[in-house]
């Protein structure tokens, strides 16, 4: 298991995560160290972080989304945390599950009570956004065309994914304008793709259109990726 390392964080993560603005003093989380300011404009955090708590970005070594607004709930007022929540909604960067997951772990600290609101009410949309038109009409096709039934709403590499075959590692995501209306979310999902290829995991991207326009092609794909024989039971 990776060592810790000292890892940036609070604000200066969230900034590094293009959640929040930068700040004067760089904000280092570690598990040993005195904690505070010292004349370097290095904030210290003396805390030790789970593996799954920090990863490296853009060469950093920094807190995830998850422990990031975490540690901000602790740090700012609740009218900018709620920003900072939705940023990384916006983004498809926000994690609910490491949030709840870390919320458990610190059952002490004051951000479990702070960040508590915005993490019921994102757990409620979740349940609403699985119950979404595009998911029940991809889980219809499946049946339709007689595919196996993937995993839906699983974790690859700390990402939620929408299905997953993971024998054939085979990712389908499903694209809808309302979760992609910006610039900065559609180059996000792209940014997963190619994370997701490094890994070994191929994705395929599923709209309202290919289902009403082409779905024998896309069966076709799904199956010829999952390495099946044309299925003549699959309809016309």
């Amino acid at each position: 298991m990776a060592k810790a390392p000292a890892a940036l964080s609070h604000g200066s993560a969230a900034a590094l995560w293009r959640l929040a603005g930068d700040r004067r003093d760089i904000d280092v989380t570690a598990s040993h160290g005195r904690h505070g300011l010292d004349g370097s404009g290095v904030r210290l955090h003396a805390s030790k972080l789970r593996r799954d708590e920090w990863l490296t970005h853009e060469g950093i070594p920094v807190t995830t989304v998850a422990r990031t607004l975490f540690d901000l709930a602790e740090a700012i007022e609740p009218p900018q945390l709620k920003s900072a929540w939705d940023e990384a909604s916006r983004l498809r960067l926000l994690r609910v599950k490491q949030v709840a997951a870390i919320c458990e772990r610190h059952p002490t600290r004051p951000a479990r009570a702070r960040i508590g609101p915005l993490l019921a009410a994102e757990q409620l949309h979740d349940e609403e956004r699985r119950r979404s038109p595009l998911e029940d009409r991809f889980a219809a096709f499946v049946r339709a065309h007689h595919l196996p039934p993937p995993h839906t709403n699983v974790l690859v590499d700390g990402d939620e994914v929408d299905a997953l075959w993971p024998t054939a590692h085979l990712i389908v995501e499903l694209d809808s304008w309302e979760f992609h209306h910006d610039r900065a979310a559609f180059e996000n999902d792209r940014d997963r793709d190619a994370e997701h290829l490094l890994l070994g995991y191929r994705t395929i991207r599923v709209t309202h259109r290919r289902l009403d326009e082409e779905p024998q092609r896309l069966a076709a794909q799904i199956r010829a990726l999952l390495g099946e024989m044309p299925n003549p039971r699959s309809g016309p």
